[in-house]
């Protein structure tokens, strides 16, 4: 299971973002990464386009790939780069990705 290493991650009066991951609502502590809301819900990020295994954030600092996710309808956005937001929706990626689609936050 994801657990911060943070000291005031502990801190209950500590501010929160309510974001869905793939129909499922899920709360982190502000200022987290979108990768920390799917580690904590153990979701995949996406699915292999090769072989259709799932894949989940692995480096968390922008250099594997392998938690692109669609955020808010946007598809190749890197989960460990993008502060999750309140009502933000995040979905699994399925299969490529694809040059055409790719987006900047």
């Amino acid at each position: 299971m994801f657990r911060s290493l943070r000291d005031d991650d502990a801190d209950p009066h500590r501010p929160e973002v309510t974001l869905s991951v793939d129909g499922e609502p899920c709360t982190v502590p502000r200022g987290a990464p979108v990768a920390s809301a799917l580690l904590q819900r153990g979701a995949a990020s996406r699915l292999s386009g090769l072989s259709g295994s799932p894949r989940a954030p692995y480096c968390m600092m922008g250099v594997c790939f392998e938690c692109v996710v669609e955020i808010d309808g946007v598809p190749n956005q890197q989960a460990c780069m993008v502060v999750a937001e309140t009502g933000m929706i995040v979905r699994c990626q399925v299969g490529h990705r694809s040059a055409a689609g790719c987006a900047t936050r």
